[in-house]
């Protein structure tokens, strides 16, 4: 049995569907399809989750929502018409956003359930087409499935007992459709994932149905060995480690939020990166181990949006607990942290930036100075990290002296260098205005 997940790109019109409906069809071993809720249809056009934002948004501040809602309804009633679907659908979207605007349903969060909806409409959608063309297809909301969260800062997380339950699933003979993004609490009340949440349903799907592969569809032919925004036409990446894609999600490749895949992962599921658009490209395979040939370093990843909360102090080595009190105070202001790079009187603290907002920033300072009776300081803002992956780069020797002279070729100054307990990666921090010099000249370094 395979998982397939479909973004929101797959998703987004009548057209893209009837794409979607196809692959399904092509392969009976695809049982359980999770999908996003609709997005962009073109670079002018709005996904359905930022229109459902919009509602939440002007409810919130006591608005009338009436237009905003028609936007949404709108949008699903495009695809229900060309799809030449039974209006039905239409009314039950209604009556699900009037349900939730008027707290006749149970929620954790009223913004964290209008953004649900958006999948949640699409997956009956999408079930609905799949009848019509004959295919024997069922909506599976997250509560039936059993997929169970407990609710924690930052989005929900899931319950191990939620595999057992997803299991069960495997009985039925139809095809399974689960809207992705979201789950329950034991209470009913329903929560929604961090960022990249149809991802990890998807993610969470496969691993609690012992699935024999994971994939997932997008609108690329596969995983690239670095930001083709940055680099023209760079070379495609056919198979990497679930090690290699977590290091590369974390540092801005944008196929995965970094935590998504971890379920599979962790159920050593296969994952394979697909396009809906060319679905016969063999896409890119993410797999537990691969075999190492040739070029140790396998992508180059980079993600703007960091700074560096520098401390100083005369015999910090010396001082039990300097570390644990430093991290305590970032954990009391409600920040965690990305990277803490050390040396014998100096610590760095790498976080992102949003993290530390301007009106936060004095505070911080303050309590390390006074806490800490640091000798100095700063903080330098506006950086950039730059990640090297590679399964073979351990074992290579060269790969840093090939990566700083690649700095040292395109003239840019290296902030920071980590490598840490990892043996898969090499992290540099640059000026965020110097990454795509710095990124260009690495790619040129190792893979031309």
């Amino acid at each position: 049995m395979k998982v397939a997940k479909f973004g929101g790109s797959s998703v987004a019109s009548a057209d893209q569907l009837r794409k979607v409906a196809q692959i399904v069809k092509e392969d009976t071993e695809r049982k359980f399809i999770v999908v996003s809720a609709p997005g962009k249809r073109d670079k002018a056009d709005t996904k359905v989750t930022d229109l459902l934002i919009a509602i939440g948004e002007a409810h919130r501040k006591g608005e009338d929502v009436s237009k905003q809602v028609e936007k949404v309804l709108a949008r699903f009633r495009s695809i229900v018409s060309d799809l030449e679907l039974d209006n039905i659908l239409i009314e039950q979207i209604a009556d699900h956003l009037e349900g939730i605007l008027a707290d006749t349903i149970p929620v954790l969060d009223k913004m964290d359930a209008l953004k649900a909806t958006g999948e949640d409409s699409l997956a009956k959608v999408f079930s609905a087409y799949l009848n019509k063309l004959g295919v024997k297809a069922a909506y599976v909301n997250p509560q039936e499935a059993g997929l169970l969260v407990r609710e924690e800062l930052g989005g929900a997380r899931i319950l191990d007992e939620s595999f057992d339950h997803l299991y069960k699933l495997r009985e039925r003979e139809e095809v399974q459709v689960i809207p992705g993004f979201f789950g329950y609490t034991k209470e009913g009340k329903l929560a929604t994932f961090p960022r990249g949440g149809s991802d990890i349903t998807g993610s969470i799907v496969s691993a609690g149905v012992k699935a024999s592969l994971y994939e997932n569809f997008t609108d690329v032919d596969s995983v690239y060995s670095v930001n083709p925004n940055i680099v023209d036409n760079p070379k495609e990446i056919h198979t990497l480690t679930y090690r290699e894609m977590r290091e590369l999600s974390y540092a801005g490749f944008s196929v995965f939020h970094d935590e998504a895949l971890i379920p599979a992962f962790q159920a050593k599921i296969p994952v394979c990166v697909k396009n809906t658009n060319n679905p016969s490209a063999p896409g890119t395979m993410i797999v537990a181990e691969r075999e190492v040939t040739g070029n140790p370093v396998i992508g180059i990843a980079s993600d703007a949006g960091f700074l560096s909360i520098y401390i100083s102090k005369y015999l910090m080595n010396r001082e039990l607990g300097f570390g644990r009190k430093l991290l305590q105070i970032l954990e009391e202001e409600n920040i965690s942290f990305e990277h803490a790079p050390s040396g014998i009187d100096d610590m760095s603290v790498i976080i992102r930036e949003s993290q530390l907002p301007a009106d936060k920033e004095a505070i911080v300072v303050r309590r390390l100075k006074e806490e800490l009776q640091a000798d100095h300081v700063s903080i330098d803002r506006d950086l950039s990290m730059i990640m090297i992956v590679g399964e073979g780069m351990i074992e290579s020797i060269g790969v840093s002296s090939t990566a700083t002279k690649a700095f040292t070729d395109a003239n840019v100054n290296i902030e920071m260098i980590n490598q840490g307990s990892s043996e898969v990666s090499l992290m540099f921090g640059v000026k965020t205005t110097q990454l795509h010099d710095a990124v260009k000249s690495l790619y040129q370094a190792f893979f031309q």
